[in-house]
């Protein structure tokens, strides 16, 4: 009976195993099917690959061959011609005078020579000799040869300068007086009315009052074919011209209480219109014939100078014997000026600011030295195509494919670009090289406050003693631009900023770049992602000339941010029109003069006032 039992106990057990066993089967199974369900849909779902497409074949664009406009034409008077020259055709070349121990000490502390600016261009000559110039030495009769003051009125100057001239314009004569260590180096003698304090400033000597002073030139007078001439000018207070040891003209200041016109000696001119047009200040004196023969050069000596102080004057032109010349408004001949070489544009824009004009032609007339560039050249005007540059680039992956698309935007970490066929593609960043990440953020670079700095201060300039006059009004003025990031975007590239300072003319409507100055830096949370720096003094003076206010004002600015490839990345202006034409802005030199397009121009001449 128990045996039985227990055997249908084993039969049971058997049953349930073989039920277990199925449900396992059947649910792996299930769980089979499913698998293969999950796998073919996550396949489905897979990203696809970016894949370059071919090369496109675009048409390549055509760059036409410059074309080249030939004139023929007599070269600018800025033009600066270089050829091989027969050395002895060559001017002499004129080095500083060497003079005795007494020469030598008329300087005092000033007694070696001070580099030259080579570049600077002023009424009274230039930092740099081009050998056929005038060599100009400034002297001071106000202060001894160390440079300390001593008691000298008008009176007591025009005797000095009187003794100078009878004995024979020795330089020894003058060696108690204070010599500035600064010389000039002038092609011309083409003054208008001035603030007699210009002189002393053109010659370094910034404190040094605007009276009894003196500049004495020396030079080569030679003209490179047979001529025959004399000169016109006038001198406000002194102008004394002599040729080969002799005296040629006296165009001093012919009245006045400080009896100017008696430096010149004993000459007296006789010339048919003497006296009779004006030039400058006063009328004009017409001095002796001269005649030179070709290529033969002969001593020139010319003295300038003022006696009370306020304005000065010092003109000098010529008259060719037989030339005609067209006439004025005063009937007068419109004489050119006398220069040894073609006065460039910076030194006309000098002489245009206060020349009344047709007084004087500064671009005609003869050239006093030895060799002639006149003849025609072939000018050549070169016309470049313009060419637009395409926005497509190559882009390269790190696997090595490379492909042609144009950057759109970016948006979190990748990429979109558009290809010729019209795809636009994501591209992850860290899938690109390093130039197409960089080119990235060149392209998409932080925003950027920009700021015009200026900052002025009045200064005191002194005034003669011997005149009644308003002093003029002076602003010494510092620009400088700032720059701020907006944000703290990463941007480890080099920026440039570059400022325009503009001012204008009192007389007229003409604009000068007052200055210009660039600097760079790249933006990091150690500079705090903002730049500053600003330039040097620059002096704005303002003042009466013959009953006009002449001088200049501020008149704007513009400020503009370049990133390193030199494309803008943000600008700041006060006015567009400089912003639209900064390709021009940027050939304009610094106190040079321009219009609202930007090119340069003269500036404006004073109308007259005594005719």
């Amino acid at each position: 009976m128990k045996q039985r039992n227990r055997k249908k106990s084993i039969k049971i057990t058997r049953g349930a195993s073989s039920g277990w066993l199925l449900s396992l089967l059947i649910h792996a199974g299930l769980f089979f099917l499913a698998g293969l369900l999950v796998v073919f849909t996550v396949q489905q779902r897979e990203e696809k690959k970016f894949v370059p497409p071919p090369p496109v074949e675009r048409p390549k664009m055509q760059l036409k061959k410059p074309k080249v406009q030939v004139k023929k034409n007599k070269p600018k008077p800025t033009q600066r011609i270089v050829t091989k020259v027969n050395p002895a055709s060559m001017p002499e070349i004129q080095l500083p005078e060497l003079g005795g121990v007494a020469d030598g000490l008329a300087g005092g502390v000033g007694g070696f020579d001070l580099m030259p600016n080579l570049e600077e261009v002023t009424l009274f000559g230039g930092g740099q000799t081009i050998g056929n110039d005038f060599v100009g030495t400034f002297y001071d009769f106000k202060r001894d040869r160390s440079g300390r003051p001593i008691p000298t009125d008008p009176s007591e100057f025009v005797e000095e300068l009187r003794r100078f001239v009878r004995g024979g314009w020795r330089t020894s004569q003058l060696a108690r007086f204070y010599r500035s260590p600064k010389k000039l180096f002038a092609t011309t003698f083409m003054i208008p009315p001035v603030k007699s304090s210009v002189a002393p400033a053109a010659f370094g000597e910034m404190e040094t009052g605007g009276w009894c002073w003196m500049a004495h030139y020396k030079g080569k007078l030679v003209h490179h074919e047979d001529i025959r001439f004399r000169f016109w000018g006038m001198g406000d207070d002194v102008m004394v011209i002599r040729v080969n040891g002799e005296v040629v003209m006296n165009a001093c200041w012919p009245e006045g209480q400080w009896g100017s016109y008696g430096i010149g000696g004993d000459w007296r001119s006789d010339a048919k219109n003497d006296f009779r047009f004006y030039l400058g200040n006063n009328l004009s004196r017409g001095g002796d014939w001269i005649e030179l023969k070709a290529g033969e050069p002969v001593d020139m000596e010319v003295i300038l100078g003022e006696v009370p102080g306020g304005q000065f004057c010092s003109m000098l032109t010529v008259q060719v014997e037989d030339e005609e010349y067209e006439r004025n408004k005063q009937g007068g001949p419109i004489l050119p000026i006398f220069k040894t070489d073609e006065p460039s544009l910076d030194l006309m824009d000098e002489i245009y600011k206060t020349m009344v004009t047709d007084e004087a032609s500064v671009t005609n007339g003869p050239v006093f030295r030895d060799y002639d560039f006149s003849a025609e050249l072939e000018e050549k005007e070169e016309v470049v195509e313009e060419v637009v540059e395409s926005q497509y680039r190559t882009w390269t992956l790190n696997n090595g494919q490379s492909f042609e698309a144009e950057f759109i935007s970016v948006i979190g970490d990748r990429a979109i670009l558009r290809t010729a066929d019209d795809q636009q593609p994501k591209i992850l960043f860290r899938d690109l090289s390093s130039e197409d990440r960089e080119y990235i953020d060149l392209s998409t670079p932080p925003s950027y406050d920009l700021t015009f700095v200026k900052a002025s201060n009045v200064r005191q300039v002194e005034t003669t003693p011997y005149l009644n006059e308003d002093p003029p009004r002076v602003n010494d003025f510092v620009f400088g631009a700032k720059v701020r990031q907006r944000n703290s975007q990463p941007y480890p590239h080099e920026l440039t900023v570059e400022y325009f300072a503009i001012a204008q003319e009192l007389l007229g409507n003409g604009y000068i770049l007052a200055d210009r100055r660039t600097s760079s830096f790249i933006p990091s949370k150690e500079n705090r992602f903002a730049h500053e720096f600003s330039g040097d003094s620059i002096e704005f003076s303002e003042y009466v000339l013959d009953g006009e206010r002449v001088g200049r004002k501020y008149a704007g600015n513009l400020v503009v941010l370049y990133d390193k490839t030199g494309r803008v990345v943000d600008y700041s202006t006060s006015n567009d029109w400089l912003f639209e034409h900064l390709d021009n802005l940027k050939k304009i030199p610094v106190s040079r003069y321009f219009d609202k397009e930007c090119r340069r121009i003269f500036p404006t001449s004073p109308p007259p006032t005594r005719y």
